[in-house]
């Protein structure tokens, strides 16, 4: 690995995503782009379970969702064909603008597919590569959007959500899942979504 250059595309990621016109609040800092903040707790996550990580995943974990924020989801129709339509575009998306960019700082060809592969999550179950990123990307979400989720939407839908978060994931994955600091309500929809799992 050149680390030069590997240090060159997460910063052209990073500068991507601080785009992003939407905010999360970070207690140390203020508000600060929303892709950019989840971009760097992914990189976190993959680093946790994988520090030894290959260059293509630490550089797919840092554009996974890169510029989300253009492909909104009311682009398509409501639904779950049209949610699924959306996630679709926006996975093609996700790897097409990591591509560009890796290939401005200078990548060749053969890294830039296997940064496609994991951002397209090909191989699920055969490629150890992709099912850290699906790991990774479950862990996030439980570690720091379950909350916010949970408000929003009926408690039989969150525990859908979880139940089918939890079959994406490893078993080492679903050890460190339990885990988390969840608050009360978080972990009682856990543990009802895990119920009829065990």
């Amino acid at each position: 690995m050149d680390p030069a250059r590997f240090q060159k595309a997460i910063e052209a990621f990073d500068r991507a995503n601080a785009e992003d016109p939407h905010t999360v609040t970070n207690d140390a800092t203020g508000p600060e782009p929303r892709e950019l903040v989840q971009a760097r707790r992914l990189s976190a996550w993959v680093n946790e379970l994988e520090p030894n990580a290959s260059e293509a995943l630490s550089l797919a974990a840092r554009c996974q969702h890169i510029r989300r924020w253009q492909v909104p989801r009311d682009a398509h129709p409501a639904g779950r064909v049209g949610y699924l339509q959306w996630r679709t575009r926006l996975a093609r998306f996700h790897a097409d603008t990591a591509a560009q960019l890796l290939q401005s700082v200078g990548y060749e060809q053969d890294l830039i597919d296997a940064v496609r592969r994991i951002n397209l999550k090909q191989n699920l179950r055969s490629s150890p590569d992709s099912q850290i990123m699906e790991d990774a990307l479950c862990l996030s979400f439980l570690e720091h959007e379950l909350e916010d989720f949970s408000a929003k939407y009926p408690v039989e839908k969150v525990v859908e959500v979880v139940q089918k978060t939890w079959q994406k994931m490893s078993e080492r994955a679903r050890e460190r899942a339990l885990t988390l600091p969840f608050s009360a309500a978080s972990l009682s929809v856990i543990q009802r979504a895990l119920a009829p799992l065990a």
